[in-house]
């Protein structure tokens, strides 16, 4: 028997559309792993907030967070994350409110202050202040006091949204959202699954200086990685340098078709070697070794729960990996 992964195991979904794939194939995709998911004993799916990417379909997260959970029963679902700078607090507790009054116990309210896209999308098509992350913790305020019924402006309510205490969660990948999630006593989630660099020094901080809210009475840490789980660690070491490939033509390359040697060689490059550091945090391999490696991580990174960026070319490899993953999981998720 292969060791077990000592935490709870939930999934992050880019909903990424693959290659000669629309955005509808994207959300059929979302809806076959979350169904997966949910049967293999995940906890929760998250979706992420994104603009302008080509491969990425989950930029009205609310909306396809409805659509998983009409297609689900159980598992939680929800935003990893809104990016908060670039809406209203009222319209996101109206949102989540929604999601929650439609789907009772089942939502999650991640929040994040960066733009989710580039600086012309944020100002030119978004029409946003890129000065608006300025008031991110008030913001979570007051998003708090909309969802708890304590509004922060008088007279002004969420309906529906007031009294559902959908539970928040602070992401980053740096110290401030650490300490924010610790002063707010918040769960922090830390996306080292793109960013690794600050990672034991933000969850050293947000332990250290939690406080106590009505919410969460202790730290918890959610903490990503990148999963290829494979039926033999060959077939998950292929998968990763097809995904390795894939991501340094559509990251530095500009989405344009390399070969395989054209890829290679722009991954030695200064650039490519970025690429490869975003998923420094990655477990490859069979069961037994993705088991080994997520138990280092979770060492490593004082994680009370994984989320898990399934990462393999294919919907089919990505299903595959979920299962996988589950037969190591499945005593302690859930």
């Amino acid at each position: 028997m292969p060791p077990t992964v000592p935490v709870p195991l939930s999934i992050l979904d880019l909903a990424t559309i693959g290659r000669g794939r629309t955005a509808a194939d994207a959300f059929e995709a979302s809806v076959a792993i979350a169904q997966r998911a949910e049967a293999r004993g995940y906890r929760r799916v998250w979706y992420a907030e994104h603009h302008n990417f080509p491969t990425i379909a989950s930029s009205a997260t609310a909306v396809l967070i409805a659509h998983v959970a009409a297609h689900t029963s159980s598992i939680r679902l929800g935003a990893g994350g809104v990016m908060l700078p670039n809406h209203s607090p009222l319209v996101i507790a109206e949102q989540f409110g929604t999601l929650a009054t439609l789907h009772p116990g089942r939502i999650d309210l991640g929040l994040g202050r960066a733009p989710g896209t580039d600086q012309a999308t944020l100002l030119r098509a978004l029409r946003r202040d890129p000065r608006a992350a300025e008031s991110f913790p008030q913001d979570v305020v007051e998003l708090r006091g909309f969802l708890s019924g304590e509004t922060r402006i008088p007279g002004v309510h969420a309906i529906p949204g007031r009294g559902t205490d959908v539970p928040l969660y602070i992401l980053g990948s740096s110290l401030f959202g650490a300490q924010l999630a610790a002063v707010l006593g918040l769960p922090y989630a830390f996306a080292s699954h793109f960013a690794p660099a600050a990672l034991r020094e933000a969850i050293t901080a947000y332990r250290e200086r939690f406080h106590p809210s009505p919410q969460q009475e202790t730290p918890y840490v959610i903490a990503g990685v990148n999963v290829i789980a494979a039926d033999t660690d060959a077939d998950a070491q292929h998968q990763l340098e097809v995904v390795r490939r894939r991501r340094v033509a559509r990251m530095v390359a500009g989405g344009r078709s390399l070969s395989d040697e054209e890829a290679d060689a722009l991954l030695r490059s200064p650039q490519g070697r970025q690429v490869l550091q975003m998923m420094h945090h990655t477990a490859v391999g069979g069961p037994a070794t993705v088991a080994d490696q997520l138990n280092d991580f979770v060492e490593l990174a004082q994680a009370d729960e994984l989320i898990v960026v399934h990462a393999s070319p294919s919907v089919e490899a990505r299903l595959r990996s979920v299962d996988l993953l589950a037969d190591v999981g499945k005593l302690v998720a859930g």
